[in-house]
């Protein structure tokens, strides 16, 4: 090469470098706004559409009824998303696999009887009992993991055979009584129906995600740069989590005013982080994903598949029976009717109301807890309203149906745009 021609190549790192700096400059909050908008149109929606669904369904709500919007009724509203809640965060590791587990309420339903015979029948400690519950969900778990890895029984077919097997077995252990009411002054009960958080409790608490947020910002932006890429502006990062903090605090202040944020939401709540820590920080969450969008190559990449279906459908049937715990100190019984009605539905529309795919391969632990409080919204405004459950369950199919139908618009246009 000559000397002409060196000197003629010479400006391509320039160039590169003044690309970096353009794309530096970009993550402003202009490039913020932009890539935000970018990935709307992509297809990308995240949990856009369920928020606006939920501002939707709170303005006409409260402009119907006052009440809606009371602090108090706030506070029962998070007590009954937390029961069903937390069985849905089980349903979204199952489908984010592609698969479906029908069972779920019975399972919740047994978790309940269980809990009624060991501990107020046999006298057995109340931690044994829901240790018992909870084990037998695993149990539960693991067999339909073994049918589906093993036998290659669907599991639809697998978990609809568990719902009536699981629903017998409820009936069976609670026995002709059909009912046994639980000690009311017992802890189970206060922590389902009274316990909530002190203020300061709350409000400490409330500082937690945007410290979190700070933190993992940071350290990304470390790690970023070490490698000299672009990082997001500092300052757009503390704009985001000073937000968070100060949206949060005016939640508990106002419901503060009222019996305050219960516990056992507060439980829930804490699993949602969890979970979603596991499912987008950790080796198992990955390969969650990747086995959720193609189980075939996944498999070639070295990842045992089987171990990943096993670890989905045990998790889904323990936080099943969690949730069937839950329920039972929630009512104060366990009875033949607990986990039956609308607690499948409406565990599996959360999740997929939430914007967890049913085609696998995406989703968020996030997408129960906004699903449920859109369920919920919905059951507790019609109440307020006093019309009957069959509009309930009819505005609940249809925002089912718009959410399956948005999934998949989103993923079509994901999938024009490369995104898939």
């Amino acid at each position: 090469m000559t000397n002409q021609d060196t000197k003629q190549s010479s400006p391509a790192p320039m160039a590169l470098d003044r690309s970096d700096e353009r794309v530096s400059h970009s993550t402003g909050l202009t490039g913020t706004i932009r890539a935000f908008v970018s990935r709307v149109r992509s297809g990308d929606l995240g949990m856009l559409p369920v928020a606006i669904g939920l501002i939707v369904i709170s303005t006409v709500f409260s402009i119907l009824n006052p009440i809606f919007l009371a602090p108090n009724n706030l506070v029962n509203l998070l007590f009954d998303c937390a029961t069903v809640g937390i069985i849905s965060l089980g349903v979204v590791c199952v489908l984010i696999l592609g698969e479906i587990d029908l069972s779920v309420g019975s399972m919740s339903g047994l978790a309940s009887a269980i809990i009624g015979v060991l501990w107020v029948n046999s006298g057995i400690s109340l931690p044994l009992a829901i240790a018992a519950a909870l084990v037998t969900g695993a149990a539960v778990g693991a067999l339909y993991a073994v049918l589906y890895n093993r036998l290659g029984m669907p599991s639809f077919v697998a978990t609809l055979a568990g719902l009536l097997a699981l629903l017998g077995m409820q009936l069976y252990i609670l026995g002709p009584t059909g009912s046994i009411n639980l000690p009311y002054a017992s802890p189970l009960v206060r922590f389902g129906q009274i316990l909530v958080m002190p203020d300061w409790a709350s409000h400490f608490l409330a500082l937690v995600p945007g410290g979190i947020m700070i933190v993992a910002g940071l350290i990304v932006r470390q790690r970023r740069t070490a490698v000299n890429l672009s990082t997001q502006p500092l300052s757009s990062l503390l704009v985001k989590a000073v937000a968070l903090t100060v949206a949060l605090q005016i939640v508990v202040f106002y419901l503060n005013t009222g019996r305050g944020v219960p516990w056992m939401f507060g439980l829930f709540v804490f699993l949602v982080v969890v979970l979603n820590y596991a499912l987008t920080k950790t080796k198992w969450g990955r390969s969650m994903f990747a086995v959720g969008g193609n189980k075939e190559a996944a498999r070639r990449s070295g990842i045992n598949v089987r171990r990943i279906y096993m670890s989905a459908f045990m998790l889904c049937s323990t936080l099943a029976a969690l949730g069937g715990t839950l329920s039972a100190s929630r009512l104060a019984s366990s009875s033949q009717q607990a986990g039956t009605g609308d607690v499948n539905l409406n565990a599996i529309a959360a999740a997929v109301i939430g914007g967890t795919s049913l085609f696998g391969g995406r989703g968020s632990a996030y997408s129960a807890l906004l699903g449920i409080i859109v369920i919920q919204a919905i059951s507790n405004g019609l109440t307020l309203l006093n019309l009957s459950s069959s509009l309930r369950y009819m505005i609940t199919g249809a925002v089912l149906a718009i959410a399956v139908i948005v999934d998949s618009l989103a993923r079509r246009s994901r999938v024009s745009h490369g995104r898939a």
